[in-house]
């Protein structure tokens, strides 16, 4: 069996988007074998009761800081989107439609079109125009999303992710031990390397 992380994430949440960066820079370097798991967050802040922190207004303010911080830090572009929070069903059930070799452009299209350019990735012209950027048929892929099988396979991920006693995202898993948030991607880097 190969090594790997897995990697739980949502488009809308800019704590994936700042690991996302950060894992494209450790892959470069490191020859690390990443499993990205994408799950609907407030799917899971649904299954685990808890109410997301785009919510409440005080968490919410802390975040935007927070994650312009960590941004600087890691010298990542990164705006806060105007039209946070979004319904990200369908850029999350495109990344199950995909195949192989398109997810790496999209993962960087999508994430970088939501958290670096402010784009409202949850309207069909711009969603169409970011699939053009990448080269994917808008009328296959809006159809394809729309498929059973890629539907119950983000309902089974994002149950798989509750069912680990995962709450949020980005969360990663090593080594059957689970570590939430971007600021723990190093433990899990560490966890991987044992």
């Amino acid at each position: 069996m190969i090594k790997s992380i897995d990697f739980y994430f949502d488009f809308i949440s800019p704590y994936s988007y700042l690991a996302h960066k950060k894992i494209k820079i450790i892959k470069k370097e490191k020859d690390i074998n990443f499993i990205y798991k994408p799950i609907l967050v407030g799917g899971l802040h649904n299954l685990q009761g808890i109410t997301a922190p785009a919510f409440i207004e005080p968490k919410l303010k802390h975040m935007i800081n927070d994650c312009d911080l960590i941004a600087k830090k890691n010298k990542s572009s990164f705006i806060w989107n105007s039209k946070f929070p979004i319904n990200s069903l369908d850029i999350m059930r495109g990344y199950l439609f995909l195949n192989d070799e398109t997810k790496d452009l999209y993962l960087n299209v999508i994430f970088d079109g939501y958290w670096k350019d402010n784009l409202d990735i949850s309207d069909k012209k711009v969603l169409k125009t970011l699939l053009n950027k990448c080269k994917i048929n808008s009328n296959e892929f809006f159809d394809g999303i729309k498929d059973h099988k890629i539907k119950d396979r983000l309902k089974d991920n994002t149950q798989e992710a509750h069912d680990n006693e995962i709450f949020g995202a980005p969360s990663f898993v090593v080594n059957n031990k689970m570590f939430w948030g971007q600021d723990r991607l190093e433990f899990a880097l560490e966890e991987y390397n044992k």
